[in-house]
């Protein structure tokens, strides 16, 4: 199945990063929060991404016509280095398609400009490239199929450590809890459409917005719920994950543990 990354928007919530990495290039631990959602969109099988580049798009195209395996792979090094031989590989066989469709583009815009490549698809994944998870992909998408709607997208708590606060009349709290214990759910991406998706579409609208809404008019789309691991938005999540990697505590590095499910952010 193929895989629609939303590579464009400008991070502006990743303010320490935004002037001069485009987001999917944020690092978390030695390679890019881009790698790590493709990474694991491969660990499933899936092997065949579609990169909607906008803001920086030079910069994506850079990383990976200079990308070195050897960073995240073993190898053997003979000859003082004249000589490098793989034991593992990671990207090799992955098929990217780089696509330029603008920096302005909203994420309905951006999936538009990419409809050619997926029209003979029956069904296709897309995310914002931006959240990390230890989902059991394969369940998600089996519910979907066997739901016949023609959309769906993972619901996840919110990570965020703000709180939620109930008031009464006259300013009086009577509550407040973590956002994330609220039982508030919110859009967490991982997309699954048919390729239907596109006649709820019109020019210039985006994604998550009147085409959703008249997929819920239609009960055409399904809701997974999903409140083990999923995070990824913010600068002190960024610092966060990078310490789960330095510790080898990365629940959505599903590749390496062989299955997914671990423990929330």
């Amino acid at each position: 199945m193929k895989v629609v990354i939303f590579c464009g928007g400008l991070g502006t919530r990743l303010r320490d990063y935004g002037e001069n990495l485009p987001k999917p290039l944020v690092p978390i631990g030695y390679r890019p929060v881009l790698w790590h959602v493709m990474k694991y969109y491969a660990h499933f099988g899936h092997k065949d991404f579609i990169l909607c580049l906008g803001y920086k798009a030079d910069k994506v195209k850079d990383y990976f016509l200079h990308y070195d395996e050897c960073i995240s792979n073993d190898f053997v090094m003979s000859e003082g280095g004249k000589n490098v031989s793989l034991i593992t590989s990671d990207i090799q066989d992955w098929k990217i398609t780089f696509v330029d469709t603008g920096i302005q583009s909203n994420i309905g815009q951006r999936l538009a400009k990419v409809r050619h490549l997926v029209q003979d698809e029956e069904y296709f994944m897309a995310n914002y490239s931006d959240g990390l998870t230890d989902m059991p992909l394969p369940t998600m998408v089996d519910k979907f199929k066997r739901s016949g709607k023609v959309a769906a997208f993972v619901c996840a708590p919110p990570s965020q450590t703000f709180h939620v606060v109930k008031l009464k009349d006259g300013g009086a709290v009577s509550g407040i809890e973590p956002v994330n214990k609220s039982g508030m759910l919110i859009n967490g991406g991982f997309f699954v459409f048919r390729k239907d998706i596109f006649k709820y579409m019109k020019e210039g609208e985006e994604l998550v917005g009147a085409p959703f809404d008249r997929l819920i008019a239609k009960k055409q789309i399904m809701g997974y719920e999903y409140n083990r691991f999923w995070c990824m938005d913010t600068f002190k999540e960024q610092q966060e994950l990078s310490d789960m990697c330095i510790r080898g505590d990365a629940p959505w590095e599903v590749w390496k543990h062989g299955k997914a499910g671990g423990a929330a952010l």
